[in-house]
């Protein structure tokens, strides 16, 4: 098994123990369920168009930050210009939780992308029960069919989607529905970052389709250079978070890109 088949076994487990404990009434019931969700369309053009990550952990790199808490950082990232924030949910991987985003929803006026792998309906109404805006369907371990369906499921509940895809095979998962289609620099499989192979996927999605480039952004002209090849949106977390202020780090790179 590679890294995401076991992701997804684990995940499966995860899910039903959490269908066990607390129901989907439950979950509609929560504070945030009936909250009016930000779009993400709207700040990606109108703000940096960074989506600044909060991550912990990864399976490639383990332990990135573990020191910093999640409202110092992300209320640093929407004061310095991101146009949202991702938040891992995934606890064994990733070393997040749901409570990651219930702790500073109410803190922040920017959306939150909740980054976990979404395989089955109940986690969408956990991401709403949460405040999350934007969820992450990964083309990797869904159908074509399952893109659809979950999309049409996360615009029911006023969630927005990037369908995240890596390969030229999942292309074919792009449907008009999407929000956005997020190219993944780095293969979830043996986590290879490849800037140019990414390039090459951009200029093969619909036309106007709106692109975030994933992961594997490891410096300011990694940045610029995918700027210039026409992304519209840039999903970063670990190049900030593996300093010890990730908010400094943070500001420190909004204001070299944008001067």
């Amino acid at each position: 098994m590679n890294i995401l088949d076991k992701i997804i076994a684990r995940k499966k487990e995860e899910i039903s123990d959490s269908k066990s404990k607390i129901s989907l009434q439950q979950l509609k019931d929560s504070e945030f369920f009936n909250r009016k969700t930000l779009s993400l369309k709207e700040t990606l053009q109108s703000k940096s168009g960074i989506i600044a990550e909060f991550k912990r952990q990864s399976p490639s790199k383990g332990i990135i930050n573990d020191k910093v808490s999640p409202l110092e950082v992300v209320s640093a990232y929407e004061n310095f210009g991101a146009s949202a924030v991702s938040i891992l949910t995934d606890q064994d991987f990733f070393g997040g939780s749901f409570e990651d985003i219930l702790n500073v929803r109410n803190h922040i006026n920017i959306p939150i992308l909740r980054k976990d792998f979404m395989i089955d309906e109940y986690q969408f109404y956990e991401a709403k029960s949460m405040g999350a805006d934007v969820i992450l369907l990964i083309a990797a371990c869904l159908s074509a069919n399952q893109v659809s369906e979950f999309t049409e499921l996360a615009h029911s509940l006023n969630l927005e989607v990037l369908l995240e895809i890596h390969t030229e095979d999942e292309l074919q998962h792009i449907n008009k529905e999407v929000d956005f289609v997020g190219i993944n620099n780095r293969n979830l499989k043996d986590f290879k970052v490849d800037l140019q192979h990414s390039v090459h996927l951009k200029n093969q999605l619909p036309e106007n389709t709106l692109s975030i480039a994933e992961s594997g952004i490891y410096s300011e002209e990694d940045f610029k250079f995918l700027k210039e090849k026409g992304f519209d949106g840039f999903l970063m977390g670990e190049y900030f978070m593996i300093d010890e202020k990730p908010e400094k780090k943070f500001s420190e790179f909004i204001s070299n890109v944008t001067t």
